[in-house]
């Protein structure tokens, strides 16, 4: 299972498939495991509200899956085209 922040408003602006508006840029959605979703809270979400927490199974992902080091030298799990919404397999408001 692999995790990924966003708004209520933003995931519910997609149907089938999703992809925030960072994906244009960087080409890939950045998710977290179950450890990090705490660390990204606090370092990137601090103040936001309105956040929900999708649990993705990660064989269910249409899209590539790849793990790769991040500046803190974690590694995050990274998806690589938008997350087809049958591989969010739950929805936790924060």
């Amino acid at each position: 299972m692999i995790y990924h922040i966003t708004t209520s408003e933003e995931w519910n602006a997609y149907r089938d498939t999703y992809a925030p508006a960072g994906y244009a840029n960087e080409g890939f959605i950045h998710c977290s495991t179950k450890d990090q979703v705490s660390g990204v809270l606090e370092r990137y979400y601090a103040g936001v509200g309105n956040l929900i927490l999708l649990h993705i199974d990660e064989t269910k992902l249409a899209a590539e899956l790849k793990y790769e080091v991040a500046t803190n030298n974690e590694m995050f799990p990274h998806v690589f085209g938008p997350i087809n919404k049958d591989a969010v397999v739950k929805t936790e408001l924060l």
